[in-house]
């Protein structure tokens, strides 16, 4: 099956998520690296873009180049990512989608709920695909939740307990590092710090999981460094459309902590939990029984777990396939294959909205808000 043309926004040498994509896009062999605009520095870019093989011609300045270039082409790129700072994400994905070009945008899909609310309309507009990188979700043991709690295993789902804590921006010598100070400068990264960069993640799987929705929030927020304009530690308590409750903490200052992405979802008939630390493995327990390890790779397992999962039982996988995953269901996508579970521009403006309802409510003591978008009221 021929490649399809994969160009790249951001992502330069040195960026934290850069290797990633480039990773996952070209894992399965459905993507080439055939344009990019990775740095801010226009030669820089050039210069990267084409020791990572793409031609001079597609190796561009900026991203407004790009799209300039790509548009003329015979053979453009099938898909655009954008890996690039929070401020730039709506204004990107926006003018790529016009253009006629499916884009994958990289969380917070924008700045605001309007912003988000217009990428949903351009979307369904412009027939084109806007994907938000919520790769977690594409881990198979996570789909493999999904799918217990699609067929009953756990019962109807009660509560969901996940969190999303580390500690790697707990030491306030390092509040002024360039790559650690913009995540909590309301400019470049909106209304929310914390929450907005690793929380969503953490409510985007328990809407995930659980095939429902939040209906409304209860959030308090902390700068535990006083330097820090946003938060960096946020509990947020929330209700489910379908009447679960919900508890999140995440926090950017729990020394000691790694990665800390887990979620608990407790049902009437059982309860199950997942840590993004050990991938491979579901704890279930089913009520009066005993609790069960259920391995990736094992037989038995949902079709969705199976077909996302890379290499034999016992092998762990992390980050970068998981992110392949959400490639090979794009790649699937934009040849016309119907793929259930990509999270598309309607979860990015569904956390979009949270964020803002959350802060809103941090800044009331904790007052209970709609955290669902306008449009979807």
């Amino acid at each position: 099956m021929k490649r399809l043309n994969w160009g790249m926004i951001g992502g330069g040498e040195g960026s934290q998520i850069g290797p990633a994509h480039r990773l996952g896009a070209q894992a399965d062999g459905n993507f080439v690296l055939a344009a990019g605009a990775l740095d801010q520095d226009a030669d820089k870019g050039r210069d990267y873009a084409q020791r990572l093989g793409v031609a001079a011609d597609r190796a561009y300045g900026d991203w407004r180049e790009m799209l300039a270039g790509e548009s003329t082409r015979e053979d453009p790129v099938d898909l655009v990512t954008v890996a690039t700072p929070n401020s730039t994400h709506f204004e990107m994905t926006k003018a790529f989608l016009e253009g006629g070009f499916n884009v994958l945008c990289e969380k917070p899909m924008t700045m605001t709920v309007e912003e988000g609310e217009e990428i949903v309309k351009i979307a369904a507009k412009t027939g084109k695909i806007c994907a938000v990188n919520y790769c977690y979700s594409a881990y198979p043991m996570v789909r493999e939740m999904r799918e217990m709690v699609r067929t009953g295993q756990v019962g109807k789902v009660r509560l969901i307990v996940t969190n999303f804590s580390h500690g790697h921006h707990g030491d306030a010598t390092d509040a002024d590092n360039p790559r650690v100070r913009w995540r909590y400068d309301p400019k470049m990264a909106g209304v929310s710090g914390q929450f907005a960069d690793c929380g969503i993640h953490a409510l985007h799987m328990a809407s995930f999981i659980s095939g429902d929705n939040v209906r409304s929030l209860s959030a308090d927020f902390a700068s535990t460094i006083s330097s820090r304009e946003l938060e960096d530690d946020a509990m947020v308590n929330f209700r489910m459309e379908g009447g679960a409750v919900g508890r999140l903490w995440t926090s950017s200052v729990a020394i000691g902590r790694q990665h800390g992405f887990d979620i608990q979802v407790f049902g009437e008939t059982g309860g199950m939990r997942w840590r993004s630390e050990e991938p491979n493995q579901v704890y279930y327990t089913n009520v009066g029984g005993r609790t069960q390890i259920i391995e990736k790779g094992e037989a038995g397992l949902s079709d969705e777990a199976g077909r996302m999962s890379r290499v034999s039982i016992a092998h762990p996988e992390g980050f970068p396939l998981a992110v392949a995953n959400i490639y090979v269901d794009l790649a699937a996508s934009i040849r016309g294959e119907k793929r259930d579970g990509l999270p598309t521009a309607e979860d990015g403006l569904r956390s979009m909205a949270a964020v803002h309802q959350a802060a809103a409510s941090a800044k009331a003591d904790g007052e209970w808000v709609d955290a669902r978008p306008p449009m979807y009221r």
